[in-house]
């Protein structure tokens, strides 16, 4: 009975953490990840939002985005009823990786925390590509606008030599 119980136990766990489902540990009344974090995943240079719900109606706290480089800031009471509201600048030098972001209320000392996620620039935003393609075909005059137009015009005299050649031939005056 005890080993189905583990299996069942475990089973269940395993479930919820693949679905993304918390599943608070026992014994833990207050697991304090009670930050909201907007956007999650920023790139550095990005603003980055903190809501909490955890320090009551007209709470406030002191957060702490040291982890990533951007220092304190505090949170009050804002535009969403029972939420203080934050915010901070992730700095430009900021490295890729997951950083806690940490804050205490001022009534009581709930400590709160919440994981920001900071990824390289070109990972989130696309860059449109630029240059030429270097296949091995063609472009042997480079793209230089002149030497393209030089390698255009050489083209066309040879199409117009060409062409009076067997215009020539055709009418029987030979080469």
């Amino acid at each position: 009975m005890r080993r189905t119980t583990r299996l069942v136990t475990g089973t269940a766990l395993a479930v919820a953490a693949a679905g993304g489902i918390a599943v608070p540990a026992y014994g833990a009344r207050d697991a304090g990840t009670n930050l909201e974090i907007h956007p999650v995943g920023v790139v550095p240079g990005d603003p980055v939002t903190v809501n909490t719900s955890a320090c009551g109606a007209d709470g406030t706290a002191a957060g702490d985005a040291g982890a990533v480089g951007a220092g304190r800031f505090t949170l009050v009471p804002g535009a969403q009823r029972g939420k203080a509201t934050g915010e901070f600048r992730v700095p430009p030098s900021a490295q890729p990786g997951t950083y806690e972001i940490v804050a205490q209320c001022a009534r009581g000392g709930r400590r709160l925390t919440g994981d920001l996620v900071v990824t390289l620039a070109s990972a989130r935003r696309p860059v449109a590509p630029h240059g030429s393609v270097k296949t091995g075909v063609g472009g042997a005059l480079g793209p230089d606008p002149v030497q393209t137009a030089a390698g255009v015009t050489a083209l066309a005299v040879a199409a117009a030599g060409g062409t009076w050649l067997l215009h020539r031939r055709a009418r029987g005056d030979g080469i």
